[in-house]
């Protein structure tokens, strides 16, 4: 079972039946982490950071879950600065890999468009959860526009090595744009179409559009998109 909590900006709150897995917090307007973390007090916390820039860190997580069991998962241009050193904290550059994690969890590290990593977590059973962190930065495309199409686009190299070692994801979070024409658009359409996702959470909305029917182009290859729009609006995955 997978709960699924938007918090804000690029960042969610998976609660499943091992452990609560936060991403990428920046803030959390309608208290949904705090929520989980009092529904769930014997469950260890993972908190995933794709990277140092501010829509992904809010340093307030050092602060946060202090009496659960706690990692931190950390792309290492975060890791180590201004990290406090008491906490378990394991800081990934692509390629990386992590077993072990409480909950029975593993990840491994992707390479992005920009600066940080995406996370690819593994529960015991096999099944699979990414987020893309900036994999797929329209701030980086524009200063290179010359990459858009190029053979060695960063995005299209870290979908197809992704698609070459997984071939099925249960919840994916992806950057994703209403606007059908976009390049951010290509490299969804390329992601879902060389990986079977079961449910798909857009993020980095591009047009920032709110209409809950934006994303339903999206449904390739058997994929369930779920748009989560509100701070605090959740969606209960079998």
């Amino acid at each position: 079972m997978y709960k699924v909590t938007y918090l804000d900006k690029n960042g969610y709150v998976v609660t499943t039946d091992s452990a609560i897995l936060v991403f990428d917090y920046l803030s959390d307007p309608s208290h949904a982490l705090h929520h989980a973390l009092n529904s769930n007090p014997d469950k260890p916390v993972i908190f995933f950071v794709t990277g140092y820039e501010d829509r992904h860190l809010n340093k307030s997580i050092y602060e946060i879950a202090q009496n659960h069991n706690r990692t931190y998962v950390m792309s290492n241009d975060v890791y180590p600065k201004n990290v406090p050193s008491d906490l378990a904290v394991a800081g990934m550059s692509k390629g990386d890999i992590v077993d072990d994690l409480p909950g029975g969890y593993s990840v491994k590290a992707y390479g992005t468009a920009g600066k940080g990593v995406a996370f690819l977590v593994t529960d015991k059973n096999g099944k699979h959860i990414f987020h893309a962190g900036t994999i797929d930065s329209p701030e980086v495309v524009d200063e290179i526009p010359e990459k858009k199409n190029d053979t060695d686009c960063p995005v299209e190299v870290a979908i197809n090595r992704l698609a070459s070692e997984v071939s099925e994801i249960e919840v994916a979070f992806f950057p994703a744009d209403s606007n059908p024409d976009s390049h951010l658009a290509h490299h969804t359409e390329q992601f879902l179409k060389d990986i079977k996702v079961k449910y798909f959470f857009p993020i980095h909305i591009g047009s920032d559009d709110k209409r809950s029917d934006a994303y339903k182009a999206y449904a390739i290859n058997g994929a369930q998109v779920e748009f989560l729009r509100e701070p605090g609006q959740s969606f209960t995955a079998d």
